[in-house]
């Protein structure tokens, strides 16, 4: 059965969920959503994001590992009432005061027997008599039965309790709004940038009949690696043990690049009269300088990292002038201002003069 949802980024699901709880948290809205997408395509990661903006306490209940007395509780005789009363379970929030995310995860990979229990929980917000407080955001997941993954059709009485999204992996939308957030390593980055067809190869390693595929999870894993394992013969490796060997041969070529430039930290150190020999005289290696200039951005580092963004577009080498250096100024401070505006860092562009040269020069040349 087909997810005839609307199919959307991680990146608009979040913005979706976040405009859902500002809604509840009003008393206009009280449901629950249901997020499909293959797996890897950070179905997880984007309910974790959501919990830590809104500073909520997350409850991460994977439904594969529970019965259903593990969710209604355990029950007990009650003499003085004569009545069979039940243990409220741990893994529910009941704190009405305090705002909370439940993660039902795997909900189409949860046994039949379970699905009636988790019902009332997705309806009625309720299992047995434990009523969940108006503070709690009830966020399921799952994969469809024509991702590959172990899943159960979801029947109609299931479905109808929850507004549905159809999540997709959209190589843009993850660079700028998790890759950068979360500082992943920069060959990833870059890597990605000039192949987004490589961010999630799960429908083509089906069809080919392969184990591995390239999802935004396993490149997750890899920027992990990159940062962790300074062997290249094992680091090279575990990342075809993490993507495959075909998609790990491509990237090791921009990996290898990227760890002969010089390192950003050594960038930033430089005065700003001496940088110009330090810049990498390709468009990888540029790419890569970018995304790992905006991993090290902090209040510290901001005005540097403006100042090397800005002189991009100035480099004079015979080596970098066929390269569009304008164009990457102007992602480099595309992605830059984004981040800083997330993180309040955004009053170092009033006083950099370096930013109000790349801006003046924009708008001479009718870009701005």
């Amino acid at each position: 059965m087909s997810v005839n949802a609307q199919t959307v980024s991680a990146g608009d699901a979040l913005e979706v969920l976040r405009a859902a709880w500002d809604e509840q948290s009003t008393g206009a809205l009280m449901t629950s959503w249901m997020l499909h997408g293959k797996p890897g395509v950070g179905k997880t990661q984007l309910v974790q994001t959501l919990a830590t903006q809104i500073g909520a306490q997350l409850y991460d209940i994977r439904l594969t590992t529970i019965e259903p007395q593990d969710l209604r509780g355990l029950p007990y005789y009650d003499h003085e009432t004569r009545k069979t009363l039940w243990y409220r379970p741990e893994d529910l929030p009941d704190e009405p005061d305090r705002p909370a995310v439940l993660f039902l995860d795997e909900l189409t990979a949860a046994s039949p027997y379970l699905q009636p229990t988790v019902y009332g929980l997705l309806q009625e917000r309720r299992v047995g008599r434990h009523t969940l407080p108006d503070s709690v955001f009830i966020v399921a997941a799952g994969n469809t039965v024509e991702d590959g993954a172990v899943a159960y059709e979801m029947g109609t009485a299931l479905s109808d309790r929850l507004v549905h999204l159809h999540v997709t992996a959209n190589a843009k939308d993850w660079l700028e709004r998790y890759a950068v957030d979360q500082s992943l390593h920069p060959s990833v980055t870059a890597f990605l940038r000039s192949r987004p067809d490589l961010l999630d190869t799960t429908e083509d390693s089906l069809r080919r009949g392969e184990m591995i595929a390239c999802t935004p999870r396993s490149w997750e894993r890899v920027s992990q690696i990159m940062q962790a394992v300074t062997d290249r013969r094992i680091r090279d490796t575990m990342v075809a043990g993490t993507i495959g060997v075909a998609p790990a041969a491509e990237f090791a070529r921009v990996a290898d690049e990227l760890d002969a430039m010089v390192t950003v930290q050594d960038m930033l150190a430089t005065p700003r009269a001496q940088r110009a020999d330090l810049y990498p005289d390709s468009l990888n290696g540029l790419v890569g300088l970018i995304y790992g200039l905006v991993a090290q951005t902090d209040a510290d580092t901001i005005r540097d990292v403006i100042d090397v963004m800005a002189d991009i577009r100035t480099l004079k080498s015979e080596r970098v002038q066929a390269l569009p250096l304008g164009e990457l100024s102007s992602f480099g401070f595309e992605v830059l201002i984004r981040k800083a505006l997330a993180q309040g860092l955004h009053e170092a562009f009033r006083g950099s003069e370096a930013y109000a040269g790349y801006a003046k020069a924009r708008a001479e040349a009718g870009a701005l």
